[in-house]
């Protein structure tokens, strides 16, 4: 009876603390960037944020359930193939959640995600994968430690046979 009582006390916490997780709003985003970044600037939907020494642009969209996260990282036209072409490859190995996209003649870092699914910890973990992909692009195009799937040892090979200073932004 009590291992009943206790299964079923747990499902309840685990219901609620999921229920609670829900719903990420405006509101409820506000408060979590106020609380992990910097400096903030903006209003409810459409904020500036200062991350890593990073300016973050986040902007939602609650009507259509979305949101993104993302910061400028070179001119598109400064862009080389070989640049090119370790972003597409760091999107499936290093990028993660983070991936390099061109918006508006920008090489751009950027993170997307329905808004309601969204929990606090994926968006303070999706702030961080943004800043520092821009911040490895050039070097590592990571935006963690973790490589998704790929050979670790020939990922690092490559990397140590790029030249770290050449198309990393200053």
């Amino acid at each position: 009876m009590r291992l009943a009582l206790l299964v079923f006390s747990l499902c309840c916490l685990s219901f609620s603390t999921l229920s609670a997780q829900k719903g990420m709003n405006n509101k409820k985003m506000t408060k979590i960037l106020e609380e992990h970044a910097a400096a903030i600037e903006g209003e409810a939907g459409s904020w500036q944020v200062f991350i890593h020494n990073h300016v973050l642009l986040v902007v939602t969209d609650e009507p259509n359930n979305r949101m993104r996260i993302f910061t400028p990282i070179m001119e598109e036209s400064e862009l080389d193939k070989k640049q090119l072409r370790n972003m597409l490859i760091a999107n499936f190995h290093t990028a993660l959640d983070a991936k390099y996209s061109i918006y508006e003649g920008f090489v751009i870092s950027t993170f997307t995600h329905p808004l309601k699914e969204l929990t606090e910890w994926q968006l303070v973990d999706a702030l961080s994968q943004v800043a520092k992909l821009a911040e490895n692009f050039g070097t590592t195009y990571s935006s963690t430690d973790l490589i998704f799937g790929g050979n670790q040892d020939k990922i690092e090979q490559k990397r140590l046979n790029q030249s770290p200073s050449k198309g990393k932004r200053s």
